[in-house]
């Protein structure tokens, strides 16, 4: 049974789902028992919005996007960790794949910084 593509958009960058579209085919094939299976297919990369506007990282761009419902209200939000600092940016899930403009992660008054090797 060939593997479908996820129903949501893809996130990876291209170098990324060719690795990963390799793996899922060796992966489909173990659980077909070996036999020769057909590569997964994916959709091609897309870039989201919150609202109208693309979602941006901050310099140098190295961000670690995450989907979980935070705020537990059935819809999925958008995490998006940022190199810099060490903070994660929260765009609220509002239903059929869109997003609110991103807020930073807040702990009382102040942003949340993630501790780690800068």
């Amino acid at each position: 049974m060939p593997l479908k593509p996820p129903a949501a958009p893809a996130l990876a960058t291209a170098p990324f789902a060719l690795k990963l579209s390799a793996l899922s085919a060796v992966a489909a094939s173990a659980l077909a028992g070996g036999a020769a299976a057909a590569p997964p297919e994916f959709h091609p990369p897309v870039r989201l919005k919150a609202g109208d506007e693309l979602i941006r990282v901050e310099k140098p761009g190295y961000a670690a996007p995450c989907v979980a419902d935070i705020d537990r209200d059935g819809k999925p939000d958008l995490l998006v960790g940022q190199f810099k600092d060490g903070k994660i940016r929260v765009f609220k899930g509002l239903g059929d794949g869109k997003f609110a403009a991103g807020e930073w992660l807040m702990t009382g008054k102040a942003v949340a910084l993630v501790p780690g090797v800068w």
